[in-house]
């Protein structure tokens, strides 16, 4: 076991360091207890583990300048933050010690362990955002590296109610800021009428992906129109100078399940400078201003996804 400097002081008790090429080290596993001295609070890095929700022995990595990358912690740890008081158990930093992502809770998932046994251990947290004071139950809160508020990403089943540019909405999964305090981006909880280039469109994305919040499904500009939305409910038809026709609409696929009920799939539009994209395909992108955009009704048999096979 040898000892370890850092910038929030020295970590004794190492057992284990992989390096990076130039010598560096990447990480280690600590063996003792260690008090990181930091400005957002003092922070001891997991060196015992008997709780059946938290990983082993997790280490603490470095970036390859020796500065400090992520933190797993020995128990949850209430943090000073920007935001607020924000209870973590791990800690991610930029190269130059600044937050970058918060985790409350940083369990271990398997069959004996669920996302539903996290959140069962999951308390609301309440933060100053740019979009006012938001309580929720939060998987991760992310920063920008001047410290300004990134983006919230919520529990499943949790939402929060925000005021946008393009209303007020409640969201679900997450929503996302610009560096100034503009919302960047937000999952709706249910569909929503909003205007766009080429006309009114639904927006709504049946199944939104990813496990964070920092890209959602509706998208504005920093001044606050629409820059990209998924739709189950519009398909759009293209007509060209050229007098070619092109229509596109959202999918359909097969339940998850595998039994006959069928889903849409969505279809994303995006919207740059003079021009619109379908699908983030850039052979299905046009001319606004020489194009002609016939937005319609899209309403095929189906249903909203279903996750439980059961019944």
């Amino acid at each position: 076991m040898s000892t370890v400097s850092t910038k929030y002081g020295e970590l004794k008790g190492v057992e284990f360091r992989s390096l990076f090429s130039n010598k560096k080290i990447d990480g280690c596993v600590v063996t003792q207890e260690n008090i990181l001295k930091t400005p957002y609070g003092s922070l001891v890095p997991v060196y015992e583990s008997e709780d059946l929700g938290r990983r082993n022995l997790k280490p603490v990595y470095f970036n390859k300048d020796g500065s400090l990358k992520s933190i797993s912690l020995q128990s949850q740890t209430v943090l000073d933050t920007p935001a607020g008081k924000i209870p973590a158990e791990l800690v991610t930093f930029y190269k130059n010690g600044s937050l970058k992502r918060i985790f409350p809770l940083d369990g271990k998932l398997s069959g004996f362990w669920s996302w539903k046994n996290e959140l069962a251990l999951t308390e609301s947290i309440t933060l100053d955002t740019p979009a006012g004071t938001l309580t929720a139950k939060f998987i991760g809160i992310q920063f920008f590296e001047s410290g300004a508020l990134k983006s919230l990403t919520l529990w499943p089943g949790e939402t929060i109610a925000l005021t946008t540019p393009v209303g007020k909405i409640t969201a679900r999964k997450g929503v996302a800021f610009y560096e100034t305090g503009e919302i960047r981006s937000f999952e709706p909880l249910r569909k929503i009428d909003l205007s766009t280039p080429i006309g009114m469109m639904s927006a709504y994305d049946n199944e939104p992906n990813g496990i964070h919040g920092d890209v959602n499904s509706v998208q504005l500009t920093i001044e606050g129109t629409v820059e990209a939305l998924s739709t189950v409910d519009h398909e759009v038809e293209v007509s060209t100078p050229e007098g070619s026709v092109r229509l596109f609409k959202p999918g359909i696929k097969n339940n998850v399940c595998g039994d006959e009920r069928k889903i849409s799939v969505p279809m994303k539009v995006r919207f740059e400078k003079s021009r619109v994209i379908f699908h983030d395909n850039p052979d299905s992108s046009f001319d606004l201003q020489s194009c002609r955009f016939d937005v319609r009704q899209w309403a095929p048999k189906t249903e909203e996804p279903t996750y439980s096979c059961a019944g």
